[in-house]
């Protein structure tokens, strides 16, 4: 297990390729960072897409090629917004659900961690007009809500990244790891009439209840993964 030097979570939006899809980028502050949210109001229902690119790469909607190398990410879509914001879905690859439409490869790129590994996620939602709130956070540090009927932001989170950042695959008896960098990118795309804007700092102010810790080394499979010490 190895130390990885983070750098402060950012968060930057650049000029969108078309209209309805604007850009982010940024960072985490450390593997247990749940503050970068983005708030997205539809003023008419519509498609929500969201496409990552930080595990893998690739040119994102803005034209800028983002390089591969950065953590393998969840994201989640929520109605509303703060604490009380509900699960409507989300993807990881510590997910047994990460297979089929969920997978960003293509259009995100590949990763050889003894063998081609997707961490990337696509996610499709349609959606009735209204404000909802996507989450990006470390693929293995999940909202609770995940795993509840009904669940909100403010259920805390699961803390399965034993306070690292890696990416671990395993195929038959050998395991490879890579050490990712804290660097994530995402594409919203909406209806051309919806608005996605940065949601402020400090959406998670309440205190967290972690319901586990699971082995720091996570394990992938290029046809399906499982949550280290999931029910």
């Amino acid at each position: 297990m190895r130390a990885i030097g983070l750098v402060l979570a950012g968060l930057f939006v650049v000029q969108a390729a078309s209209a309805g899809t604007t850009s982010y980028t940024g960072a985490l502050a450390s593997p247990e960072d749940s503050s970068n949210a983005l708030t997205v109001t539809l003023a008419t229902g519509g498609v929500l897409g969201v496409q990552t690119w930080g595990f893998g790469g690739g040119t994102n909607a803005s034209d800028t090629v983002i390089p591969a190398g950065g953590f393998d990410p969840f994201v989640g879509v929520f109605a509303g917004t703060g604490s009380t914001a509900t699960f409507i879905d989300g993807a990881s690859d510590d997910l047994s659900s990460y297979s089929g439409s969920y997978v960003g490869c293509p259009p995100a790129g590949e990763v050889n961690i003894g063998g081609e590994v997707c961490g990337d996620v696509t996610l499709s939602e349609a959606l009735s007009a209204g404000t909802y709130t996507v989450l990006i956070t470390d693929a293995a540090y999940i909202p609770n809500a995940v795993f509840e009927t009904d669940g909100e932001l403010g259920d805390g989170f699961s803390d399965f990244t034993g306070g690292v950042l890696q990416t671990c695959n395993t195929v038959g008896s050998n395991t490879s790891c890579i050490t990712p960098t804290a660097d994530w990118a995402l594409d919203i795309t909406t209806p051309a009439s919806a608005s996605p804007v940065p949601e402020p700092n400090g959406l998670w102010a309440l205190g967290l209840a972690f319901l586990g810790l699971g082995a720091a080394c996570r394990r992938r499979f290029p046809q399906k993964q499982e949550l280290p010490g999931k029910l």
